[in-house]
């Protein structure tokens, strides 16, 4: 981790997608001198399950993988988080130790603000409240989505799912397709559906066959996204 001179929250690319997006400048300005920006490397942690919270975690670039560790030592990835997240919210207010460690996937920036501060901002600023408890609402639906899945879709459906869900958070269009701007190892895609890495390679291949999907290297690409929903199972 290298600690870096903090940058105003106004010229921040990610603050419209946070929870600072309705606060004026005077307030945006406060915030910017009592925070402390960290540039991390790929693999570094910001923190680990089980320890306790100080602070609140915004990511101002880059991607960051949050995962928990079973009783049997096994590790698998609950969520990716990216620029304008939040992190460390939910333990923060429940002042209980961290569930997951978090985990970045590439050079990452994120700003760190102190409990003490978030929470005397929160008095003062309503609004910053409603976007933490629409953020935590956002989580727990999501949470739920996929608990439901992992007990009612098989290992082709999750699949599909997971494969929209990253189109839906890091695609990019590209002519006739979507190019997902995430970097994902064969196994850490396998725990994220809950599935053996020899599995998810079989169906990989298959909706390759199937011309759903392209792979050009280690980039993926969604090329035909109204069959991948067929095939996740999900109607509108």
């Amino acid at each position: 981790m290298k600690k870096v001179s903090p940058s105003s929250c106004e010229g921040c690319p990610a603050r419209q997608e946070g929870i600072f997006c309705n606060l004026d400048f005077a307030d945006i300005i406060d915030v910017s001198h009592h925070k402390i920006t960290n540039k991390y490397k790929k693999g570094q942690t910001l923190f680990v399950q089980g320890t306790h919270p100080f602070g609140l975690y915004c990511i101002s670039a880059g991607n960051i993988k949050l995962t928990k560790t079973g009783v049997d030592g096994k590790e698998s990835i609950v969520r990716i988080v990216h620029a304008g997240d939040i992190l460390g919210h939910r333990s923060l207010f429940t002042d209980e130790d961290f569930g997951k460690t978090a985990t970045a996937m590439e050079d990452t920036e994120v700003c760190f603000i102190d409990k003490k501060y978030i929470l005397s901002l929160i008095q003062k600023n309503p609004s910053v409240a409603l976007n933490i408890i629409n953020k935590l609402s956002r989580d727990m639906g999501n949470a739920e989505t996929k608990l439901s899945s992992l007990h009612q879709k098989n290992v082709r459906e999750r699949l599909a799912e997971l494969l929209l869900s990253l189109k839906a958070t890091h695609g990019v269009k590209e002519d006739n397709r979507w190019r997902i701007d995430l970097k994902l190892t064969r196994e850490e895609m396998a725990t994220m559906i809950g599935t053996a890495n020899e599995t998810l390679i079989r169906f990989m291949t298959e909706f390759k066959e199937a011309g759903i999907i392209e792979q050009e290297g280690k980039v993926l690409y969604v090329k035909d996204e109204e069959e991948l929903l067929n095939w996740a199972n999900i109607h509108y």
